[in-house]
Formats: C-alpha cells, structure tokens, sequence
C-alpha cells in the first residue's frame, strides 16, 4: 500500500478548503432566499435532469444520493410553499413526475445565477487544488480510473 506524503496531506486539505468555501456560499445564499439546502439541490436537480431522465422521485433521490422518502419529505415541504408540482405522466397516468412550478423557476433562476457567478469565481482556486492533488507530491501524476478519474483528467488538463 502506497503511503502519502506530506504534500499529499497538504493537498487534500487544500482541495478540500477549497469545496467547503463553495458550499458556504452556497448554504447562506440559498438560505438568505429562504431556503433549505437540500430543497435548492432538489429545485435544482428537477432543472438540470439529464436528458431523457424522467424526474421522478427516484431519479431524484438517486441524483441527490438520498433515501427516497426523504426525497418525498422534500418535495412535500416544496410542493406546500408552491415551488414544486407533481404531474401526472400523459402516457401512464399512474406515473408521478415533478416539476417546478413558476414561483420555483423564478428562485431557482436566481440562485443558480448566483452560483455560477460564484463558481467561476472560486473556479481558478479549485481547477488549482485539482492539479496539485492530481500532480502534487514527489510522484508527479497519481494514476486515474473510472468516470471520476476521466473526469478529474479532463479539468486538470483543460
């Protein structure tokens, strides 16, 4: 088994402050809109479903890396202050789909905007953690694998 270095430590610490510093902005804009956390991920994950993916709560969920009732927990709180609407599926009417209602689009549009102003921001100090936990230490690259690996090469090659 291969033994960090102290670099190594020093990266993963840096990355790591790095992610944090995002997810605070990110927990106190979305509470400054009067939000939870989860729910702007959930309003969020409904918006930016990949294509072909129905949004239904266990697509939801499994997006989110949540049990499903506490996806339902969600969406119900959603759903009561008029961010969230379940539809019914034109061709299964037994199928439950979410989307956002307006009031939901014009939240979310608001706070994603925010966050991508703030992550293009933060991008230079988190593409730079990137590099040094990818290149950093004695060893030069660290061997990549799988889909985060490919994606982690891409970023820090770009």
């Amino acid at each position: 088994m291969k033994k960090l270095t102290l670099a190594d430590y020093q990266a993963l610490a840096e990355f790591r402050y790095q992610i944090r510093r995002f997810l605070r902005f990110s927990e106190q804009a979305v509470e400054a809109a009067g939000l939870e956390r989860g729910q702007y991920q959930l309003m969020l994950a409904i918006k930016g479903m990949p294509e072909g993916v129905r949004p239904r709560i266990r697509e939801l969920a499994n997006r989110m890396q949540i049990q499903h009732h506490s996806a339902v927990e969600l969406i119900n709180r959603l759903e009561a202050r008029g961010y969230v609407r379940r539809e019914r599926a034109q061709n299964d009417r037994r199928e439950v789909l979410l989307a956002l209602a307006p009031k939901g689009e014009r939240v979310l549009a608001e706070l994603a905007l925010h966050h991508h102003d703030e992550l293009r921001s933060a991008a230079p100090g988190l593409v730079t953690a990137l590099r040094r936990l990818m290149h950093g230490g004695k060893n030069g690259a660290r061997r990549r694998s799988g889909a985060n690996g490919k994606l982690l090469s891409s970023i820090t090659h770009a």
